[in-house]
């Protein structure tokens, strides 16, 4: 019985690996974040862990009743033949992590497979397999992890369930209780211990991952707020230099380059000797990236410069960009490129979209009065310093305390300022898209606000893939929540809605806030205004895109009684719509 546990181990281990791979597919993330998955994701996941069965079933062993010798397991098995497995693992984990329907699709191909074997166990392994996978189920909680205990219990009580079947429906009997005898406590123990091995390392890799993120969003956003004020002027020599010093002092890589098309306009780190402010550029492979606008990876061999006994190894070359045109590059250079990893080569793409926003916005407030499409660009890059500092200190008071909550958050800042970004550079976005960056936003808000706001979002899903200038809903939401119930104290309600009605979308936010003097309420959205409550800059901004984009009968409409709330409201037409 012992030497039948650790061949089992031996098998467990093998199959546990697997886990890490897991971790590396997208609707398997989705299930350990208790994500809900779509119909193809949830056909793949069945799919996988069915098969992830099949494997637990072939990597067993067979075990004789007559001879008592144990042997490989085959395609078919003799009537005097069982195999002792580990099945269970992958059926449980599907019922843990997805549900029933997971639970029992893969129980369901695993144990038709373990039927078409044979065997004298061949029906009671197949039941039990099913049922493994319902038992499983009925544990799965949406938001909550299963801990290794609870997992080795649910494993171990599943394997156990499979022994009782063979006792129960196996013949002849004697032969069963032979068998059970043998391999029942090895098998019952090893795959207690494989499921829990397994959801160990599962919630452990992808938590380590989730922190990488973190780490990576909260870094980005210390970036940025020290950037901004020198990209704000421009991109010069000096504002160049002080951007080099701050991503040389926050990445540690072995230098920091900036280049307009012809020229190095900043170098920090080794190689300075040569690679100097106001030189031709050194390298080819920078030409390539100012022709093409396309981030590279270049090693020694590619890089190229001028100087034979030049010290960099390897480098990350993004693109600077000004309305779509390439006018410089960053480059951060690395011993060799061993050192650069996938995670570096994001926060650098990150980084580049970044600058170059930055340099966007500077551009677009010398151009303010000589263009209307840079002014919409310039007003859709802003990002509010007062909502990004208090987004931030939030998530470090969070940090000690509630760590999962600060995860949670960054990673929501972390996709509100990439849609900002992205706002830059798309004319229009879906609805669906405007409803993720309003729900990031809010997600941020809400840690605020802690039980003082109530947000109900009513959307009809057929009007999802819709289009609307980008940054049109989250303004609104935010002037609701920042002029229209900032100074209740409970009780507070935000309302979304977005409603099909024919060859039109309405879309609606409600407060039930103070309300808005009809002196100001005619005004709002029509021009900008100066007051203690604000300017009106958002309304103004989200109603000029809209008459831009869609005309006069897309104008914001916006209704307010004192004491009762406000209501602002516009309507764009359907896809293929006249406007």
């Amino acid at each position: 019985m012992l030497d039948l546990l650790v061949i089992m181990l031996e098998r467990v281990g093998t199959i546990v690996a697997v886990a890490f791979i897991l971790t590396r597919f997208r609707f398997f993330k989705n299930m350990v974040h208790q994500d809900r998955l779509d119909r193809k994701q949830e056909m793949t996941a069945i799919l996988f862990f069915g098969f992830f069965g099949i494997i637990g079933t072939y990597f067993g062993v067979a075990f004789n009743t007559q001879t008592l010798h144990f042997n490989s397991v085959s395609i078919e098995l003799t009537m005097d033949e069982a195999i002792a497995n580990s099945r269970v693992i992958g059926i449980v984990v599907a019922g843990l992590l997805g549900g029933y329907r997971l639970g029992v699709g893969a129980g369901l191909i695993a144990g038709i497979h373990r039927m078409s074997l044979g065997g004298f166990t061949a029906i009671s392994c197949g039941v039990s397999t099913i049922i493994s996978g319902l038992l499983a189920s009925a544990f799965y909680k949406r938001g909550k992890h299963t801990k290794p205990v609870a997992a080795f219990a649910i494993g171990a009580f599943a394997e156990t369930i499979q022994m009782v079947l063979i006792l129960l429906i196996s013949d002849p009997f004697e032969k069963a209780l032979s068998l059970v005898q043998t391999i029942g406590l090895p098998m019952i123990l090893a795959n207690g211990i494989g499921t829990a091995l397994f959801m160990l390392i599962v919630y452990n890799v992808i938590g380590d991952q989730e922190k990488a993120t973190a780490m990576q969003a909260q870094k980005t956003l210390r970036i940025a707020d020290q950037t901004v004020g020198h990209l704000r002027k421009g991109m010069n020599s000096e504002t160049a230099l002080a951007v080099c010093n701050i991503l040389f002092r926050e990445l540690q890589p072995s230098a920091v380059a900036m280049t307009n098309r012809t020229e190095i306009m900043a170098h920090v780190g080794i190689a300075d000797d040569h690679h100097q402010t106001d030189s031709p550029l050194q390298t080819h492979i920078t030409k390539e990236v100012l022709r093409h606008g396309q981030l590279v990876v270049a090693d020694e061999m590619s890089i190229h410069c001028v100087r034979e006994d030049c010290p960099l190894g390897a480098a990350v070359i993004a693109p600077l960009k000004l309305r779509d045109e390439t006018v410089g590059t960053l480059k951060l250079y690395y011993p060799s490129a061993k050192a650069i990893t996938d995670v570096s080569i994001e926060l650098i793409s990150g980084l580049s979209a970044l600058l170059s926003n930055q340099l966007a916005i500077a551009e677009a407030d010398r151009a303010y009065q000589l263009a209307k499409e840079a002014e919409i660009k310039a007003l859709q890059a802003q990002i509010s310093p007062h909502f990004l500092f208090n987004s931030m200190n939030i998530i470090v008071s969070l940090i000690r305390t509630n760590p999962d909550e600060a995860r949670r958050l960054l990673t929501s800042l972390s996709y509100f300022l990439r849609q900002n970004l992205m706002g830059t550079t798309m004319e229009k976005v879906t609805l669906e898209q405007e409803l993720a960056h309003v729900k990031a936003y809010l997600e941020i808000e809400e840690a605020r606000f802690i039980d003082k706001l109530q947000v109900h979002i009513d959307v009809d899903p057929a009007v999802l893939q819709e289009t609307v200038p980008p940054l049109t809903l989250q303004p609104l939401v935010e002037n609701a929540i920042k002029h229209g119930i900032r100074d209740m104290e409970r009780n507070s309600v935000v309302r979304l809605i977005i409603r099909d009605v024919g060859d039109a979308i309405d879309i609606i936010v409600q407060d039930n806030g103070k309300g808005i003097t009809e002196e100001r309420r005619v005004l709002l959205g029509a021009e900008k205004m100066e007051s203690d409550s604000g300017t009106g800059m958002g309304l103004y901004n989200v109603n000029r895109r809209l008459l831009m984009t869609f005309g006069n009968q897309s104008a914001l409409h916006i209704g307010s009684e004192k004491d009762k709330g406000t209501e602002i409201s516009f309507q764009i037409p359907k896809m293929g719509v006249a406007v």
